[in-house]
């Protein structure tokens, strides 16, 4: 799995934000479209293409996509 790849899946997600702006140092928490529908949408995308569920609690402690990628990473067998 490339951490450009996994980006790529988040710009379905940020529908509002420019396509090819978000980097793996991006605090997604920043924002403007971030809201807990769109920590549901990430947590739904990130169950679809990975197999990987997130908890609540790791979606409120994480912040950037790069955190996010290396927690994905490490469930996937």
């Amino acid at each position: 799995m490339d951490i450009q790849e996994f980006i790529n899946h988040f710009e379905d997600v940020f529908e509002e934000t420019d396509i090819g702006s978000l980097k793996p140092e991006t605090n997604y928490r920043d924002l403007d479209e971030w809201s807990s529908m769109t920590a549901l949408a990430t947590m739904a995308m990130v169950n679809e293409y990975y197999d990987v569920e997130l908890t609540a609690d790791e979606m409120r402690t994480i912040n950037t996509f790069g955190a996010l990628f290396d927690i994905v990473k490490s469930r996937i067998s």
